[in-house]
């Protein structure tokens, strides 16, 4: 029960400062990036407007997910959970947002994660599986994006969530493709039924990939 208090309050505190991240990276591709400071009710310290993403909203986000990881992550892989948890959370609200996974997240995403495999499992075997598994799904992602309506953001995304896919295990891997769609098929009925989209309307599938992830690794490892 400490753990998961804890967990909660570093989620909380972390997402202050995940907050001004998201606001800072959610533009459209092309603008520049902003530089406003915001408070958890989502107004800029400057001019007083308001912008994405609602009050409080990443800040609850990220003290779920550090109480969740504080309870139910395995111990060899808490570090590197926190390292995608943190990105991944300021990723999903950008791509909500404005449907972009930006370059400057994804790829320090990656690098990370590949220095923090090691450190998980030191066993080279474990190493080539995640390596196996980063490549497959990449691979995967590269062509719906070629050929289907899926963006470059969701293919750059997709190596870091297999190489934590891949060193869960097998059966971890095939279940976070599957609850990667499951997430994405209910977020898309849901704004349909909402009449928030319609059936021709692009849906931003990089939140679905890091919550499939996620509970494919809690659920199966």
């Amino acid at each position: 029960m400490l753990g998961t208090t804890l967990g909660a309050v570093f989620g909380l505190l972390a997402g202050v400062l995940l907050r001004s991240a998201v606001v800072r990276f959610a533009v459209p591709a092309g603008e520049a990036w902003r530089s406003c400071a915001v408070t958890p009710l989502g107004r800029c310290v400057r001019c007083g407007g308001r912008s994405w993403p609602p009050p409080l909203t990443v800040e609850l986000a990220a003290a779920a997910v550090g109480a969740v990881l504080a309870a139910h992550a395995p111990q060899g892989l808490l570090p590197l959970l926190v390292w995608v948890a943190l990105f991944g959370t300021v990723l999903a609200f950008v791509d909500a947002g404005v449907q972009r996974l930006p370059d400057a997240l994804t790829l320090p995403l990656l690098a990370g994660t590949a220095l923090l495999v090691p450190l998980a499992d030191h066993r080279p075997a474990v190493w080539l599986r995640c390596a196996l598994a980063a490549g497959a799904l990449g691979a995967l992602f590269l062509l719906m994006a070629l050929f289907a309506p899926m963006g470059l953001g969701d293919a750059k995304l997709a190596p870091s969530l297999g190489a934590v896919l891949g060193l869960a295990g097998r059966r971890t891997f095939y279940a976070g493709l599957l609850y990667m769609w499951l997430i994405a098929a209910l977020w898309a009925v849901a704004l349909l039924v909402l009449r928030r989209a319609g059936r021709r309307s692009e849906f931003a599938f990089g939140p679905a990939m890091l919550l499939g992830t996620l509970a494919a690794v809690l659920l199966t490892s």
